[in-house]
Order: structure tokens, then C-alpha cells, then sequence
């Protein structure tokens, strides 16, 4: 079906799903200031074929979802999680209310449970989502994601002017831009696909670029609790999926998520870095079909 919006808890969300509409739903949950489209098209119907109803969404403030209000300060933020002490205002928004979006979307869809797949962001998003509300989430699988943790899953010193850097103005100067990006965080260890990376900037673009929404997110990650200690009290077949080489989330966040949650499994992937290069696609498609067979096995 064609992309479309609904409310969700007062926030208006941007949709769409992809396959049979009584395959089993799967829940796609994109990272930081990235719109559904960075699903890659062919990967969702990869997903599709193995008989999964995909849905992908805009994460509020981003793409063609609600651009949300307030200001959000990433060194009070940070300071306050170094300190543990409130500094400044509280973050506009929470990882808890990202993962309440994700809760009242399937509401919205009348899908009781989901199998839930996120990376990075969308991984810290999907693991809260399986902490507050577990009935929800029939199988996890996170990718280059972390817990929470100050001492796990720190990026590398290089990438972290990408992040904080200017703006870019224009859609060439923006295309540029996501290019020199992910020639720095992405997989050394593959092919980097240009013409795929500037079909993918110049969609997102045009589909909107929300530079304070993004920032937003940010604050929302770096506010957030370690997430560990929740996380063994799971009882959901999960997959966690990290690169050896991936300089923006550290290796080690993916090693925590694994160790946190009980029974997970765990895939290290050589040369991957922080992003999915083709050649990846069939490991996680595997795996997600793979961790939700598993769930399916422990209910019968």
C-alpha cells in the first residue's frame, strides 16, 4: 500500500506496509533522523517473501511525520547523564515515548504482537518497546544498537563532527553530505554502493529533512537510562546483530545488548560498520526469520 498517516497519541505518524496483509506482522524501526525509506524497497521485499506483513514508519520528527516542539540541549543532556543530575530542561521527548509511537501504531493496525527489528536508534526504540510493553513484541532483533550504557557502545572520536556539524543547505549540498557521512561510519569491509547512497539522500530530501527533530532524537538517546538491567527481565527470542567495524556504536554496545537479554543470539559481522551494505541483507533476513521461527516454536 501507498504511504499513509494516522494519529498516534497525539502524534501524527507516517506508514506504510509491504506483503500479504495476514503475513506475520513485522515492525521496522529506523535509527537517528533516518525515514522509513532507508529500508531499503528490495530488503522489505526480501522480507515480504518469507512471509512477513513489513511495516515501516517515519519516527516522530522525521520525514513525514510530525515535526515535534521544544528545545533540546545535547551538553545538558550529556552532562546530566555523566552526573547523574538533572542539568537544564528535561529532553522534549523520551526513548519511552518513541516506543509508545511504535505501541499505538500497531494499535492502529489492530496488530495485537509484533516481530520487531530496529537498528541503532531504532534498536534502542525496539528494545524499550519490548521493556514497557512485552505482549507487544513476539521476537526482537536490534542491530548496531546499544543498552544505554556509559561504558558500552561509545562512537569513535572521528565521526562524532559528522553528527554535530553545520547543516548542509540544498538538496546537492545535503546529497554530498549523506555521501561523505557514510563514507565515515560505514562498512570498510564491503562494496559502498554511491549511486544507492545518492538515490537515498535525494529521496530523503525531497521527502523532508528536519535538522531540530533530529537533535531532538539525540537528546532523547543520550537522556535515557541504561537500559540493561530491563532487559533481563525479557523473556522474547531476540537476535542481536552488530559490525566489528562499526565506529559510531561500538562493537561492545552489541556484545551488552546480547549479554542483557537472556537467550539471545549474537552475529558479529567482520568489516560491517554502521550501516547495511547488501551483501548483509541475507544474514539479517535469515535472522529475523530465523529468531521468529523461534518464537513461534516456544508457543507450541
Amino acid at each position: 500500500m501507498a504511504e499513509t498517516s494516522a494519529d498516534i497519541n497525539g502524534v501524527r505518524i507516517c506508514y506504510e506496509t509491504i506483503g500479504d496483509p495476514g503475513g506475520r506482522p513485522l515492525l521496522l524501526v529506523m535509527g537517528l533522523g533516518g525515514p522509513m525509506i532507508w529500508w531499503d524497497d528490495e530488503l522489505c521485499e526480501l522480507l515480504a517473501d518469507r512471509g512477513f506483513r513489513v511495516i515501516r514508519f517515519d519516527n516522530r520528527d522525521c520525514g513525514r511525520s510530525q515535526s515535534m516542539t521544544g528545545q533540546a540541549s545535547l551538553v545538558g543532556s550529556l552532562l546530566g547523564s555523566w552526573t547523574g543530575a538533572r542539568v537544564g530542561q528535561p529532553p522534549p521527548y523520551t526513548l519511552a515515548d518513541m516506543a509508545d509511537d511504535a505501541a499505538g501504531l500497531l494499535d492502529h493496525l489492530g496488530i495485537d504482537a509484533a516481530h520487531v527489528t530496529g537498528v541503532s536508534l531504532g534498536g534502542m526504540i525496539a528494545q524499550t518497546l519490548a521493556i514497557r510493553h512485552p505482549a507487544r513484541v513476539t521476537s526482537l532483533v536490534s542491530v548496531m544498537s546499544t543498552t544505554g550504557g556509559r561504558r558500552v557502545g561509545w562512537p569513535h572520536p572521528r565521526v562524532l563532527p559528522s553528527l554535530l556539524g553545520r547543516a548542509p543547505r540544498g538538496r546537492q549540498a545535503y546529497e554530498e553530505a549523506v555521501l561523505a557521512t557514510f563514507k565515515l561510519i560505514g562498512s570498510p569491509g564491503f562494496d559502498f554502493d554511491e549511486e544507492r547512497m545518492r538515490v537515498r539522500a535525494r529521496r530523503t530530501y525531497d521527502r523532508g529533512i528536519n535538522r531540530a527533530g533530529t537533535l531532538r532524537q539525540l537528546v532523547a538517546i543520550t537522556s535515557a537510562a541504561d537500559r540493561a538491567p530491563r532487559l533481563r527481565g525479557l523473556r522474547v527470542p531476540a537476535l542481536v546483530i552488530h559490525g566489528k567495524a562499526d565506529p559510531l556504536v561500538h562493537v561492545s554496545g552489541g556484545t551488552a545488548t546480547a549479554r542483557a537479554i537472556p537467550g539471545a543470539e549474537l552475529i558479529l559481522v567482520p568489516g560491517m560498520g554502521h550501516d547495511l551494505p547488501r551483501a548483509v541483507w541475507p544474514t539479517l533476513v535469515d535472522g529475523v526469520d530465523r529468531t521468529a521461527r523461534r518464537a513461534v516454536s516456544s508457543h507450541t
